[in-house]
């Protein structure tokens, strides 16, 4: 093919609209694509004060009317988003002067549009499962999660090509959904370590004053404040940890476990050791991600862990439960500390082990920056994709399909 790559991505969220962590990886993923010589055409969700149509870095991003309607529930208002998605998708593939090449969904949310655009044009299909709902609830226990697992096993059967972030989550889709290993792919998640870069320019001392006083370690947790990302655990550890070092525990996001954790910390006598920021913005989070003495990452289910990544590549050392994507990611005690997932003794115990050891500290640190500029670059995401592209294809001109 002597034209570059046409691909369209199909995901709910995308900057400034972010959720997730898939926003991030389709924001860098297509941005990187772009570079190497693919062309990709966004659609996404709309949001206040975003154009519907613009270029960022060669991407063309398209935001559609994701259904202004009430709806009775989160998944009506999915399918109702989905039936508006594949219709203005439908209408900008079409006035396009070549052809997509490839439709590329992330997740369950977009899983109507992508499979409909697939018959609609006859052209491959391939999904990235960022997550599943049988991992995520530990078990299917609601209608709507057996919707939503439906949703995502019919997703992966339509879909030419199944990727996932981790070795991890290749196996718990093969085993969730039944799939044959040859329609499995591993492509990492990416970071861009390049966004640190230039921060010690800034008054990085006078920043972190904000959160917390000169004589105290930061403990920064960044994620959704819910069951399985484990950040009750973290709360429970804290105790253990102060009666080691002098420490401030700065917990970043929000979650319905929010008002929970909140009294539990108050019923410790220990809200001047804790503060809750809520969301904050990106330029705050890359601040303080240079700032922490500790980045921890507790989760009891996690496909891969970008959060990890980005604490690495700000060189925050990182403690993380050894579980799913995480314990790939971290090599104990030589890139980060694993321990042990829903053990709060474990967890202090990594957690004091880097607050009190300078010097192992900065081991990690600089070892953890190495991986990652060798192995979760951005750019080399984007030709293994690129690569991935190009074999379906390859699969494609073969089949009665083409």
């Amino acid at each position: 093919m002597n034209r570059p790559l046409n691909v369209m991505m199909f995901s709910w969220e995308f900057p400034p609209r972010v959720i997730g962590g898939i926003s991030p990886h389709v924001y860098f993923l297509s941005k990187s694509l772009a570079k190497n010589n693919v062309k990709v055409h966004v659609v996404t969700c709309d949001f206040p004060g975003a154009p519907e149509h613009e270029t960022i870095e060669g991407v063309e991003v398209y935001r559609i009317d994701s259904y202004k309607n009430p709806s009775p529930d989160f998944a009506t208002w999915v399918y109702l988003m989905n039936l508006n998605m594949q219709k203005e998708a439908a209408a900008i593939a079409a006035k396009l002067p070549e052809p997509i090449d490839v439709f590329h969904a992330h997740d369950w949310l977009v899983a109507t549009t992508g499979i409909g655009l697939k018959h609609v044009f006859r052209t491959p299909l391939l999904v990235t499962m960022h997550s599943t709902e049988i991992g995520r609830r530990d078990g299917l226990h609601t209608m709507t999660e057996r919707m939503i697992h439906e949703t995502e096993a019919w997703l992966t059967y339509e879909a030419w090509r199944v990727v996932c972030c981790s070795d991890y989550m290749v196996q718990h889709v093969k085993w969730a959904f039944g799939l044959p290993a040859d329609k499995l792919s591993m492509v990492p998640n990416g970071v861009n370590p390049h966004d640190y870069e230039g921060l010690e320019k800034h008054d990085l001392r006078s920043f972190r004053l904000k959160y917390a006083l000169p004589h105290e370690k930061i403990v920064l947790y960044v994620g959704r404040l819910v069951y399985e990302k484990g950040i009750h655990i973290l709360i429970n550890a804290i105790p253990k940890v102060l009666s080691k070092t002098d420490a401030k525990f700065v917990i970043v996001g929000s979650g319905y476990m929010q008002e929970q954790l909140s009294n539990i910390v108050k019923s410790m006598g220990l809200e001047h050791k804790v503060l809750f920021t809520g969301f904050v913005d990106e330029a705050s989070l890359l601040k303080l991600q240079k700032v922490a003495d500790v980045s921890v990452v507790p989760s009891l289910f996690e496909p891969f862990g970008i959060v990890a990544l980005e604490a690495m590549a700000a060189k925050s050392p990182v403690v993380v439960s050894d579980t799913g994507g995480l314990g790939e990611i971290v090599q104990h005690e030589v890139t980060g500390v694993k321990v042990y997932p829903n053990n709060t003794d474990s967890l202090a115990w990594g957690i004091t082990k880097i607050l009190t050891d300078d010097g192992f500290a900065s081991h990690i640190r600089e070892n953890a920056y190495k991986v990652i500029l060798e192995k979760y670059d951005w750019d080399n995401i984007a030709q293994q994709t690129r690569g991935m592209y190009e074999a379906v294809l390859g699969e494609y001109s073969k089949s009665f399909w083409a």
